[in-house]
């Protein structure tokens, strides 16, 4: 059975999202769309908020967003216990994110990447493990309330 993905997007992120979708479908994921369909102006929490409580409640392993910056998807998304949600704009971005920190939602800012380095970083994402070790310490002391 393979992985389902939520993936969601803005209004600027919409042709990239539908563009990654396609990818993940080439590459053997299942994407679940949680939205835009187009686009016209719409607001990106109405969009994080469903791809990070499906990796909060463990539904998914991992999800996708994407928006103009990839600031505001990544703001609203790291605000679900347990999401690492990482704004890559470069595919070594992102395999660190994975390295290091577990990433579990990739953000990508649609306005500074094109499709064609989306899918590049995306792809990176996908295949990079996360290291463990020291790394972890780290991402239980984000957890740990202060």
């Amino acid at each position: 059975m393979a992985e389902k993905i939520p993936i969601g997007a803005d209004h600027a992120g919409f042709e990239l999202k539908e563009r990654l979708k396609a990818e993940l479908r080439k590459l053997g994921y299942e994407p679940v769309d949680v939205g835009t369909n187009s686009t016209e102006s719409t607001d990106y929490p109405d969009y994080a908020k469903p791809v990070a409580e499906q990796v909060s409640s463990g539904l998914a392993k991992r999800g996708i967003l994407t928006c103009g910056t990839g600031l505001g998807m990544s703001y609203t998304a790291n605000r679900f216990p347990g999401v690492r949600a990482a704004v890559a704009w470069k595919a070594e971005i992102a395999e660190l994110a994975r390295h290091h920190n577990d990433a579990n939602v990739l953000v990508l800012p649609a306005r500074f990447v094109s499709e064609d380095e989306g899918v590049e970083i995306l792809k990176r994402w996908l295949e990079t493990p996360f290291d463990g070790g020291r790394h972890e310490r780290r991402i239980a002391k984000i957890e740990r309330p202060t």
